[in-house]
């Protein structure tokens, strides 16, 4: 008897995006990135277990921190990490906010078992989380 088709858990995940978030689409798959689109993000996308991780998620943004695109990844990162909405947003907003002057155009962190890392450049700013294949 053949098992089932069953759909790849990133496509699932992507779907679980789509649905929880306004706004969010999923736009298309190439290799094992998932391509979204949301207004409050300039690029957003949904890798697919790595070399080192399993699930990353990319955004970037303007680099004017708008309080939509530290939602928008906050509740992104809380459904694609089954973690409190209230923690990922801390988490993603903490890293992004303190890139500057003092700290540097790129900050690495831990915050509740992800691994967040954000960059920026003159006109717009990045973050990548992701959890580790170990945990």
């Amino acid at each position: 008897m053949a098992s089932p088709a069953r759909a790849d858990r990133c496509d699932d995940t992507a779907a679980q995006l789509a649905n929880a978030i306004d706004g969010l689409k999923v736009n298309f798959k190439a290799a094992n990135i998932i391509y979204l689109t949301h207004p409050a993000a300039s690029e957003f996308s949904l890798g697919c277990r790595g070399k080192d991780y399993a699930v990353e998620l990319y955004a970037k943004g303007d680099r004017r921190l708008k309080p939509e695109f530290l939602n928008l990844v906050g509740q992104a990162a809380a459904v694609i990490f089954t973690l409190p909405k209230d923690d990922t947003t801390t988490g993603t907003s903490r890293c992004l906010k303190r890139m500057g002057l003092l700290r540097g155009n790129k900050i690495t962190m831990r915050y509740r078992r992800l691994d967040l890392e954000c960059t920026r450049s003159r006109t717009d700013a990045a973050i990548v989380v992701r959890r580790g294949l170990d945990q």
